[in-house]
């Protein structure tokens, strides 16, 4: 998956409108990326650049993002540099993956200056960098060391250098007889391989998809295509180069059956069959800004909670061994009565035995069948004293057994917890989640409480949704606001929803005391099984039954309820239909 230069060819068009845009706000949601607010005559934008590894981009977002509280230092220096600036131009060099973004600014002293920021969407390398009017490097997102790179280091005060060029054809100004002659210059690559090293600024995806129509068999090595075939090829890619300049466009998204999106592309791609469910954009900007939407908020959430999350999956971890270890003490505890019974039949042939002995035999009248049985002995201790050793051991695994069946049950319920606090970390939208669970955690003794200088933030209200019906929809966003939904802001006549056996969030239909449908069941059952742990599953159970049904136990833990009466359907989580209800 990358976002490759036809691509963003594609965006930059759709940035024209603000050029001419003055950037109003300048701010830093995380460590890699940058989001600048642009006023223009038609309205404001936010042009959203992110320069990580995975999900390096350009585009202008609708996206919620939240910013933290102290800007970084790159933040603030982007901040004195480009705020109020002009934007000049939107550039790129044919279809390389940089788009230089110039910008007319003043310094400190209000002359005006030129300033560049270029966005290198380049995979693993990429990087965001501010270049000054001499094209020297201001400052970068990343920096990049000589020891990191010798041949490009990226360094405040340094020359910008562009990255090394290849000398590649481009897909709109074609020649198929070129192309075949290039490709015959590769002739053990595989050929999807071939056209990426071919043709200047082409996806992996977009490639395999040319392999497709030419032979819809394996891809295979250069060598091994006829000429008719690679001239079936050519004919292929003119085509596509010939919609490209028309902009016949036709921006698809790649989701696998269980809605987890896997790439993208300007163009139909068909060749995954049924493997893959292909969803349309209307635009690229609008296709990236969906596709990264949901990945973003967790990557940025992860940054954020990097110690919570190693907290609790470590946690995790730990009560899952030890729970195991347990059920292995039981599992030996099993085989307890065995003791008692050589206890036995040592006090029954006391007559028969005496010190020294390592063993005997004997029948064993406690046995149906009366076979013989061997009984092990410790030859410094009378018979006596081996018969009370046995008792002794037979009594410690008879309360062994009683105690572990209560610590597996309490190990169970914590663990069950501790997946809980997890789940609801990885759904967190804001910095109030995250302290939200923080003060749990530390309630519950996990961690230690912390005390940040000002205000805390404030608590966010439960998820919101409007079913098709019209009946509101409550989801809550962490334990404890699942415990004040279900069991105090909730009246007795509303539905409460739950995935089965599965950690999620409290799901509560207001019925107003009415009966709602079953369509609203069952989109109430889809938002609550988007909302947990089996979020990309295709067939989630959940249980629902009425408020009244619900109870707390004494002395459980945040969010465990206990409940009866209940129903439950099978669906399938939705995350386009609950982006839908949600109110925003």
């Amino acid at each position: 998956m990358a976002l490759d230069g036809i691509f963003l060819s594609l965006v930059r068009e759709e940035l024209a409108p603000l050029v001419g845009g003055r950037i109003e706000k300048v701010y830093q949601p995380s460590r890699e990326e940058l989001l600048l607010g642009v006023r223009t005559r038609d309205g404001a934008y936010r042009l959203l650049i992110n320069s990580a590894a995975g999900a390096a981009r350009v585009h202008v977002t609708r996206a919620e993002i939240e910013n933290p509280k102290t800007p970084p230092m790159f933040c603030m220096l982007m901040r004195k540099r480009l705020t109020a600036g002009k934007i000049s131009a939107i550039r790129q060099d044919g279809y390389e993956r940089i788009l230089y973004i110039d910008v007319e600014a003043s310094n400190e002293l209000g002359d005006p200056v030129k300033l560049t920021l270029a966005a290198e969407i380049m995979g693993r390398r990429s990087n965001l960098i501010l270049i000054d009017g001499d094209g020297k490097v201001v400052d970068s997102i990343k920096r990049v060391t000589p020891e990191m790179s010798e041949v490009r280091p990226v360094l405040p005060g340094i020359a910008y250098t562009l990255p090394p060029r290849s000398d590649k054809l481009k897909l709109d100004e074609i020649d198929p007889d070129e192309l075949t002659a290039r490709l015959k210059e590769l002739p053990n690559k595989k050929l999807s391989k071939a056209l990426v090293q071919t043709l200047e600024g082409i996806s992996p995806v977009f490639a395999d998809e040319l392999v497709w129509l030419t032979d819809g068999g394996e891809d295979k090595a250069v060598n091994a295509y006829s000429p008719e075939q690679l001239e079936k090829l050519a004919g292929y890619v003119t085509a596509e180069g010939e919609k490209l300049r028309r902009r016949d466009l036709h921006y698809t998204m790649l989701a696998t059956p269980e809605g987890l999106l896997k790439d993208f592309c300007f163009a139909g791609i068909r060749h995954f069959g049924s493997l893959m469910e292909t969803r349309p954009a209307e635009s690229a900007c609008a296709l990236l800004d969906d596709f990264y939407s949901s990945r973003d908020r967790l990557e940025r959430i992860k940054q954020k909670a990097q110690d919570l999350f190693r907290l609790l999956t470590s946690l995790s971890e730990r009560t899952a061994r030890r729970i195991a270890n347990q059920r292995q003490e039981l599992k030996d505890c099993a085989d307890r009565e065995k003791l008692k019974n050589c206890g036995d039949l040592i006090m029954t042939n006391l007559y028969a035995l005496e010190k020294g002995q390592t063993s005997f035999r004997c029948v064993n009248y406690m046995s149906e069948a009366g076979e013989e049985i061997e009984i092990a002995l410790d030859p410094r201790l009378t018979p006596t004293q081996n018969a009370q050793k046995y008792y002794k051991e037979y009594k410690k695994a008879d309360t062994a057994e009683k105690l572990l069946a209560g610590l597996i049950e309490k190990g169970e319920q914590e663990l069950k917890y501790i997946d809980s606090v997890l789940d609801s970390l990885t759904r967190a939208d804001s910095e109030s989640d995250i302290e939200q669970l923080r003060e749990e955690l530390a309630d519950e003794g996990y961690i230690r409480r912390r005390y940040a200088k000002g205000k805390p933030p404030r608590s966010l209200p439960p998820l919101k949704f409007i079913s098709d019906d019209g009946y509101t929809i409550l989801v809550g966003r962490h334990n404890r606001q699942n415990d004040k939904l279900t069991l105090k802001d909730s009246k007795k006549t509303d539905i409460w929803l739950h995935t089965q056996n599965i950690t999620g969030s409290h799901t509560v239909i207001v019925t107003n005391g009415e009966t709602p449908p079953d369509s609203t069941i069952l989109q109430a059952a889809r938002i609550a099984a988007y909302h947990s742990k089996a979020a990309q599953s295709s067939q989630v159970p959940v249980d629902y039954t009425l408020i009244k049904f619900v109870k707390k136990p004494n002395g459980a833990k945040p969010g465990m309820v206990i409940f009866t009466d209940q129903r439950t359907v099978y669906v399938k989580p939705d995350a386009a239909e609950a982006d839908r209800l949600k109110v925003k």
